[in-house]
C-alpha cells in the first residue's frame, strides 16, 4: 500500500452501507452524518436545501479538486462515491466515503473519512471532513 500511487494497492471497496456502520474503537476516523440521521457519528450537519443530484455532483467536484486525492469507486445509484487520499510525505493512504440521500427537508451528506494503516491521525481525518465541507457548502451556495 505504502508504494503505490494512487488508488493501487487499496482493497477493493465495496459500497458502504451508513445505516450499519459501526465505527472502529481507534481515533483515526471521522463521520459527518445528517442532524436528522440515526446512529453515532462525530459531526453533524443538518440536510441542505438542494436537490439530491446537485449535492452529488458538488461533493464530487470538491473530491476532485483536492490534491493526492484518487476515484476508488463509484456507485451513482446509491449517490456514494469513495476515494483514496494519499499523505503528501509518506504516501499513507486514507480512505474517504460520501454519500447523499434525501433526509428530512432536504438532502443529507453522510462524509467518512478513516485511515487504513495506524491507530491514531493526529486529527487528519476531522479536519479533512470539515475542509470538504466547508467546501461543499461554498459550492452549493455558488449554485
Amino acid at each position: 500500500m505504502l508504494f503505490s500511487r494512487g488508488a493501487d494497492g487499496v482493497p477493493a471497496p465495496s459500497p458502504l452501507d451508513f445505516a450499519t456502520l459501526a465505527l472502529p474503537a481507534t481515533p483515526n476516523t471521522c463521520l459527518l452524518t445528517p442532524s436528522t440521521a440515526p446512529g453515532a457519528g462525530h459531526l453533524h450537519r443538518d440536510p441542505f436545501p438542494v436537490p439530491v443530484d446537485d449535492a452529488f455532483a458538488a461533493i464530487r467536484a470538491v473530491a476532485a479538486a483536492q490534491p493526492r486525492t484518487f476515484p476508488l469507486a463509484d456507485y451513482p445509484e446509491r449517490r456514494q462515491a469513495q476515494w483514496v487520499v494519499r499523505s503528501r510525505l509518506m504516501n499513507y493512504p486514507d480512505i474517504v466515503v460520501a454519500e447523499v440521500a434525501p433526509a428530512g427537508d432536504g438532502t443529507g451528506l453522510w462524509l467518512y473519512s478513516r485511515s487504513l494503516i495506524g491507530r491514531s491521525d493526529f486529527g487528519v481525518n476531522r479536519a479533512r471532513v470539515l475542509a470538504w465541507l466547508t467546501e461543499f457548502e461554498a459550492r452549493l451556495r455558488r449554485g
